[in-house]
């Protein structure tokens, strides 16, 4: 659906709008909308793996500009693909025309209007905790949105060109987002509004002297997903109806609209539409015939079936067609509709299909999704079972690629059965869980519930990527799940927001862009088993400029103080990440040292110079702190930490020189109090 290049047309008759003062009433929302305007509008940077802090914040400020003004906000999110597959070639031209705009981004370090991968899993959680209602779809949102708002005889929020042509409640209708000044929220108290512009049907035919009822002819004559007869070999040359002043933007459709001035049934339009087109065969007309009809009859309103959905918790039933009839279980259709299970389970389930999500890197790198496809191949074993096939659709260089992936059903996962995988044990589930990625419950066990999976993915990305990741990309991870705030841990080390540099280290962002490639797949996973783990909250956790920024820090020898004096359960936080992460590869690295030469390898060992155990080291430094410490508390308690750290990394070769710096560094602080509370104050240089 949409109508390409009204919004365009309707900038140049802006008479078309009314001012309005919104205040104390529903709003129905076009979530998809509302996610590009808010993210690309604001200037946010797209190009470094995403801003979710920032974005967040920008989430938050637009809610309570709603509730400051008495606005109820239920935003509606797009579901699955079209069943019928109506929109497959929109979609797949689109995809194409994505690939080559990740590129030129990477290349040119300009924003392409691409949205980074977590944007919409930090959308849903920050509504979530906001108490914001919202309702997934199980296809496109559209007629959805205009029901529920015909229902409830209140405007709708978008800038979709559809909701031009949808016959709206009086007197608003639709309210554009991009005159919608959520920010500029005007008067006091119960007299606050947010001021806009509104739009109806009635106006728009008004300005451009049509019947109300030939609407819905004209955004199908423009272009539908059922029939494009711009594409066809012979087009009608619409702009030939245009009057003079006609700009070379809008021509087509103001000579659509001229020309539709003297027809007030929509079938006549249709049929003198067939004459300009030529000699048509009869089967053809009927088919041309047929998809205008299916094109106009997109724009009509049926009853809501998501309105007891907001007011009740009742479920929407399933479209109860045979060719989906079945294939959705039952239990599904609640978390679908909470938005707690993702959109791609449908096109799974009823298509066999995947669209990937293509984030901004260069085309020489190979598709950052190659990583996670183990985890999406057993998310289609659940839902699809053992062998079954699924067409994934991700780019080759600069080229978009339908590739078959086979379903995986491990052996822990022979019991559990879609029908029934809500009533799973939980403990099964996150056996299975924790098992794809690679690492056991008692790994994690010392760690929050909420960071569980993001170290559990840590771990598979260190295991999978290609190529291995540097310590400074993995430092930098850790820093930012450690601090627990994203835009506390930017300022405290004075990077400014969305000023990462044009050039792109290509990279890290491929590297960065497999992480989130994997913990996105691991979020759905995690969804499909019933949340066998706690989901992360992505906006505090992870924030792209400033892993691009620490990572280019630690590689020029820069000096990082990321943890304030206060904040020693960061650092606690962060040595018990990087003693998990360490403890897995070490065992991982010494269960393949056992499968290559054991006899070989002991006598190489046999022959290596003599060296203290690290335990009797650490019991040495920790005495050598104490002792030029004086005792102090504070002091004995960042010597731990700080050892700890070395252990972690096995710097064994470092430790006599960290030993004499702290020892340098005990005395000078004795000699000069002042100066050792400044540098408490600047943080603590743990790296």
């Amino acid at each position: 659906m949409g109508v390409q290049g009204l919004g365009t047309l309707l900038e140049k008759h802006r008479n078309v709008y009314r001012d309005v003062q919104f205040r104390q009433s529903r709003l129905v929302i076009d979530g998809c909308n509302l996610i590009y305007l808010l993210y690309f509008d604001s200037g946010l940077d797209q190009n470094h793996g995403g801003e979710y802090a920032a974005f967040e914040a920008l989430i938050e400020k637009f809610v309570k500009a709603l509730r400051d003004c008495r606005i109820t906000p239920y935003v509606v999110l797009d579901g699955g693909s079209d069943y019928t597959d109506k929109k497959l070639e929109t979609v797949t031209e689109r995809a194409k025309d994505r690939i080559i705009r990740t590129h030129e981004a990477a290349v040119e370090g300009s924003h392409k209007d691409i949205l980074p991968q977590l944007v919409k899993v930090v959308f849903k959680q920050t509504l979530a905790r906001l108490e914001v209602p919202v309702a997934k779809c199980y296809g496109e949102a559209d007629q959805e949105i205009a029901a529920l708002a015909s229902e409830w005889q209140c405007p709708v929020l978008s800038k979709d060109s559809d909701f031009y042509i949808f016959d709206l409640p009086k007197p608003v209708g639709m309210l554009p987002l991009s005159d919608f000044q959520w920010e500029a929220v005007q008067g006091s108290g119960l007299q606050s509004y947010i001021p806009c512009k509104g739009y109806t049907t009635s106006s728009f035919c008004i300005v451009f002297q049509i019947q109300r009822q030939i609407l819905p002819a004209f955004a199908a004559l423009a272009g539908n997903d059922y029939v494009k007869l711009q594409r066809r070999e012979s087009p009608i040359k619409w702009a030939q109806f245009a009057g003079p002043d006609s700009s070379w933007k809008s021509s087509r459709l103001e000579g659509l609209l001229c020309w539709l001035r003297r027809f007030n049934k929509p079938r006549d339009a249709f049929e003198a539409a067939l004459g300009l087109m030529g000699e048509l065969s009869e089967d053809k007309k009927k088919e041309l015939m047929q998809g205008l009809h299916l094109g106009m009859e997109e724009y009509k309103i049926h009853p809501s079936s998501l309105k007891k959905f907001f007011i009740h918790g009742m479920v929407p039933p399933f479209p109860a067609v045979e060719e989906v009839a079945g294939c959705v279980p039952n239990w599904v259709r609640l978390p679908l509709t909470q938005a707690r299970l993702t959109s791609d389970i449908l096109d799974v389930l009823l298509l066999r299909r995947n669209s990937l999500n293509n984030p901004v890197e260069h085309s020489d790198k190979p598709s950052s999704n190659l990583t996670s496809q183990p985890l999406r191949q057993l998310m289609y074993g659940l839902l699809l079972g053992e062998g079954e096939e699924v067409m994934e659709r991700d780019r080759d260089g600069l080229q978009i690629k339908f590739s078959p992936v086979k379903a995986v059903v491990p052996g822990t996962c022979q019991h559990l059965k879609l029908n029934s995988l809500d009533q799973a044990e939980p403990s099964l589930c996150l056996q299975v869980l924790l098992e794809a990625l690679g690492v056991t419950e008692a790994s994690l066990s010392n760690l929050p519930p909420l960071l569980r999976l993001p170290v559990a993915v840590t771990c598979y990305w260190l295991r999978c990527a290609q190529p291995r990741p540097d310590e400074a990309l993995l430092k930098a991870l850790l820093l930012g799940l450690s601090t627990g705030d994203a835009l506390r841990q930017t300022a405290a080390l004075q990077i400014p927001n969305q000023q990462c540099g044009k050039k792109l280290d290509v990279g890290v962002v491929h590297a960065i862009n497999q992480w989130q490639s994997c913990l996105r797949v691991s979020i759905q996973l995690n969804q499909l088993l019933g949340f066998p783990l706690p989901e992360p909250p992505i906006a505090r956790l992870f924030q792209g400029t400033l892993i691009h920024q620490l990572v280019h820090r630690m590689r020029s020898g820069a000096k990082i103080k990321p943890f304030p004096k206060k904040e020693r359960s960061s650092a606690r936080l962060y040595h018990t990440m990087q003693t998990v992460v360490h403890q897995f590869h070490t065992e991982e690295a010494s269960a393949a040292l056992e499968g290559h030469q054991r006899a070989s390898a002991v006598a190489v060992v046999a022959a290596a110079p003599r060296r203290q155990p690290l335990d009797e080291l650490t019991t040495n430094l920790q005495q050598l702190f104490l002792l030029y410490g004086d005792g102090d508390e504070e002091a004995a308690t960042e010597a731990c930490s700080t050892v700890k750290v070395q252990e972690d990394l096995h710097l064994n070769e470092l430790v006599s020189v960290k030993t004499r710096y702290r020892a340098k560094e005990r005395n000078n602080r004795c000699r000069n109090p002042e100066l050792a509370r400044k540098e408490e104050c600047r943080g603590w240089d743990l790296l």
